[in-house]
């Protein structure tokens, strides 16, 4: 059997309740105007914003958390509190003004002790019992609680407003900084007259989300790690796009002493690649490279795991991507190899190889390669007898140990 709880203001009879609201309703207006006062006296700072109607909105709403409140008492104080949306207004505002709401909530507590006081009087007036008092209280800083409620719901759509507001400009940021840089290095107009029009353009945006415009930037491209991957927590002064399918970032000053460190440990977990320094106008270029790196690592010609860096991958970017171009100098460079056998054919592959690179004897060849250096002098001899006069001639060897390289990048040659 469950016990009812106790109530000391239900057993207040009706009559003294009744005449403790009237007065309580009677005082409000004047109560109002001290609470205002006391609040504006310890936080002078405190902005006073006016209505349509030219009256204080925190005198409307500390008015109306008195009235409700003693309506509330009124109804009985077990029924659901119901708190002005005003709150919600000033909470916003706090938001907006780029405020805390330590100094609201402060305030807010300041004000319902000057009520409480004021209340306490009268229940002495009226003769309302000490227990029924303490219950009266114990609601008091109930509704108070629901008041901040209110004001942290408007401050948290205040920050989301504004977290959304920056997020598109930001982007909008971004495509100037790809798209703008990109057509005046295609040659829309001179490239004086578009980077005079382009700096202040950019300049406007990036003053907007309080982004100083750098010297140099570099440009990463990120590939998710699942859909609902928490997004990289980089620097407040890192540009992050994550409404692309593949996330983007620009860095300012990317060679700054720990940058790169800092973004490696912010981007733990996710795949990608940043592209190499470039002067602020250059950013689609960098962002071309760290886009053909991640075409690289998406299929698995590069690590995945990791924020790479670019710069430290030339090999693999200058001779992957152009695929078309490469293998077609592949089949006419490497066409003697065809009677050889797959397994004969990549050996020599790779002698070959390990000649170019090094132009060295037998011995350095075999000990690279790890076979016995007659061995070497048998191929070396094969690769002369396919080649001929080819071996000779230096464009020749250069395309030979270009389409070579590509080979053992892409995992032919192991």
């Amino acid at each position: 059997m469950v016990t009812a709880v106790r109530s000391a203001w239900r057993e207040v009879p009706s009559h003294q309740v009744r005449r403790f609201a009237a007065l309580a309703l009677d005082e409000v207006p004047s109560l109002a105007q001290d609470i205002l006062r006391e609040i504006r006296r310890e936080y002078p700072q405190l902005p006073l914003v006016h209505d349509e109607f030219g009256e204080p909105r925190a005198l409307v709403g500390i008015r109306q958390s008195l009235e409700h409140f003693v309506a509330h008492m009124t109804a009985g104080l077990d029924r659901p509190h119901v708190h002005p949306r005003v709150f919600q207004e000033f909470g916003r505002g706090e938001g907006i003004q780029g405020r805390s709401l330590d100094a609201l909530q402060a305030i807010y507590r300041l004000g319902v002790r000057l009520a409480w006081r004021r209340l306490a009087e009268i229940g002495q007036q009226v003769a309302i019992p000490a227990p029924a008092m303490y219950e009266l209280a114990e609601s008091g800083f109930e509704y108070l609680d629901g008041l901040v409620a209110e004001s942290v719901r408007g401050y948290a759509e205040a920050a989301a407003r504004q977290a959304g507001e920056r997020l598109r400009l930001q982007r909008g940021l971004m495509e100037l900084l790809f798209t703008g840089a990109g057509s005046r290095r295609r040659g829309k107009g001179s490239g004086a007259a578009s980077t005079a029009a382009l700096l202040p353009a950019l300049a406007e945006r990036a003053a907007r989300i309080g982004w100083p415009l750098p010297e140099q930037v570099a440009v990463a491209v990120l590939l998710r790690p699942a859909r609902e991957a928490v997004a990289p927590a980089v620097a407040s002064d890192v540009l992050l796009d994550m409404e692309c399918e593949r996330p983007r970032m620009v860095v300012p000053e990317p060679d700054a002493p720990g940058r790169r460190e800092l973004l490696a440990r912010a981007a733990a977990g996710w795949s990608g690649a940043i592209g190499p320094a470039v002067p602020l106008l250059d950013a689609a270029k960098s962002l071309r490279w760290a886009g053909a790196a991640v075409d690289l690592t998406e299929r698995g010609l590069l690590p995945a795991g990791e924020l790479l860096q670019c710069t430290e991958h030339t090999e693999a970017l200058v001779l992957l991507p152009p695929e078309e171009l490469i293998e077609d100098l592949t089949r006419r460079r490497l066409a003697p190899l065809e009677s050889c056998g797959p397994t004969h054919g990549r050996r020599l592959a790779q002698t070959l190889l390990a000649w170019l690179e090094t132009r060295g004897g037998a011995p350095e060849i075999a000990d690279r390669l790890g076979v016995h250096p007659q061995t070497v002098r048998y191929r070396l001899r094969q690769i002369r007898e396919l080649w001929g006069g080819e071996m000779d001639d230096p464009d020749r060897r250069f395309e030979l140990e270009l389409v070579l390289r590509a080979r053992r990048l892409r995992g032919e040659l192991s």
